[in-house]
């Protein structure tokens, strides 16, 4: 059934004009409000970033939403709304694995919204040690992937750290094979970040079999060195393709269509506390066991006990010469949920080490 246009595109732009004006009048009450609730946070030592609060609001909004927008829309503009009111008072600085253009960026713009001050490292260990010391506020790592599995470095840093978790955000990750030239001919090197290189080693091997494959410390730094060389070509997003003025000589070249990136968001515990329950919770551990028979199923049983879901199980070595492991472990829930903190409490008591990474909301 088609609909008859009962009015002009200039008296339908005209009606849009006059929606965003009331739009932008109204942010800036909230804006008002916004800065009202900063106040009241600064007079009693309170962080202005509480990512349970967030991610509750953007729920809510997404619940109200009686269309058409889409509900991953929604979470857009408010996540910019937020980020927009916290800037007023002060942009939080945000340590990411760089340059500009990577996918770390783009995580942390997607968890905290553009209105950041945004601190590119050159490596996973700069983006722990800039947030350790202060240099930024909160680090975003990439921790896992759906086709690699996880990020070791990001595992072994988080063992030995003073940061914890905060907050979580995943991304659909596709990667393009962008050069100076538009062409798959005369390449002599692809350069890109080692987990790039291997989501994407089916497509280099039919395409490209006879290339060098070089690693290098991010996605973005492969498109930055591409750009100076017609010979060589980088594995990144669209943002790095612009950001460096590369042609996309290939789309979407992961081997995964559904590849997706998951990245923790860390901070000091004196930058913000662990959140409280936001309703859809993770808890993040780092535990060790005996080496004795059975000790790995006797830290599971507490879990099953007290009805806790396991959403994650990863081991790393000790480094210790000894045949010994460290297992990361994410947990469904909050420790203010007492099945929770019953489970907790008794799988401490059986583990040779343990820590807890963080606790917080889930990402979408």
């Amino acid at each position: 059934m088609t609909h008859t246009p009962t009015r002009t595109l200039a008296e339908l732009r005209e009606a849009i004009d006059a929606v965003d004006r009331e739009l932008l009048q109204m942010l800036n009450r909230r804006a008002s409000l916004a800065d009202e609730v900063g106040a009241l946070k600064r007079a009693e030592g309170s962080p202005v970033f509480r990512p349970e609060r967030e991610a509750q609001v953007i729920h809510n909004m997404q619940s109200a939403n009686p269309g058409p927008l889409k509900a991953e829309s929604v979470a857009h503009i408010w996540r910019e709304i937020m980020s927009a009111s916290r800037a007023l008072e002060a942009p939080q600085r945000v340590a990411f694995l760089g340059p500009s253009g990577t996918f770390s960026e783009q995580a942390a713009v997607q968890f905290f919204g553009s209105s950041i001050e945004r601190v590119p490292c050159v490596s996973i260990d700069e983006v722990f040690r800039a947030t350790a010391a202060g240099t930024a506020e909160y680090g975003v790592v990439p921790v896992e992937n759906s086709t690699e599995g996880v990020v070791a470095r990001s595992l072994d840093l988080f063992l030995n750290t003073p940061l914890h978790i905060v907050g979580e955000t995943s991304l659909l990750v596709r990667h393009n094979l962008l050069r100076k030239v538009n062409s798959l001919d005369g390449i002599e090197a692809v350069l890109a970040h080692p987990q790039a290189l291997a989501q994407c080693q089916g497509w280099l091997t039919t395409h490209l079999p006879n290339v060098e494959r070089r690693a290098v410390s991010s996605n973005a730094e492969g498109a930055r060195l591409a750009a100076t060389n017609a010979a060589w070509a980088g594995i990144a997003g669209d943002r790095a393709a612009s950001e460096f003025g590369l042609h996309i000589a290939a789309h979407a070249i992961q081997d995964d269509a559904y590849n997706r990136t998951r990245f923790a968001v860390a901070c000091l515990p004196q930058t913000l506390r662990a959140p409280e329950a936001s309703g859809k919770d993770c808890v993040s551990l780092i535990v060790s066991v005996p080496n004795r028979p059975g000790a790995v199923h006797d830290i599971l049983v507490p879990l099953k006990v007290h009805g806790v879901s396991m959403t994650r199980f990863e081991s790393r070595p000790a480094r210790s010469g000894q045949w010994e492991y460290y297992f990361y472990i994410d947990l469904e829930g909050h420790p203010s949920q007492p099945s929770v903190s019953a489970a907790l409490k008794d799988l401490q008591g059986l583990c040779a080490f343990y820590k807890v990474l963080g606790t917080y909301p889930v990402g979408e």
